[in-house]
């Protein structure tokens, strides 16, 4: 014998609801979160970087590059405080470590990369190494 229950389409929404509500703070207005954009071009001589990491002083960020693996990392600190005469009415900190890694199609010469930050943009110069173990062999 089936059971019959009636369907209340309230309960469902209410329960899907309250799922995952509670598992991320809610994010105030002005609030970012930490997070690196990368765009990765190639020609024929180097591998070329753009980061985008804005609010970062330039001595927190380290670039790693070991053969075809490359990580760029970087500590944000961000301070906000507001102050009316001389009460503190507002005080925010946030802190947090941001960082992206990538293989790429062939190993960087890690000697001749040059690394540049300005304005919030890091941008890489990545020169490919020069293989002279490459080698072509004819089918036969």
């Amino acid at each position: 014998m089936a059971n019959i229950t009636q369907y209340n389409p309230f309960e469902d929404f209410f329960k899907d609801f309250g799922k995952g509500f509670w598992i991320r703070p809610v994010a105030f207005p002005g609030e970012t979160e930490l997070s690196m954009k990368i765009d990765v071009n190639e020609d024929d001589k180097a591998f070329t970087v753009r980061a985008d990491i804005p609010g970062v002083k330039k001595e927190d960020i380290k670039v790693d590059i070991d053969d075809d693996q490359i990580s760029v990392r970087a500590e944000v600190k961000r301070e906000k405080e507001e102050k009316k005469g001389e009460k503190v009415v507002y005080s925010e900190r946030s802190y947090g470590m941001v960082s992206r890694s990538f293989t790429l199609p062939t190993a960087v010469d890690a000697k001749g990369a040059k690394a540049e930050y300005k304005d919030g943009v890091l941008n890489l110069t990545l020169p490919k190494k020069s293989n002279g173990s490459a080698k072509r062999i004819e089918v036969s």
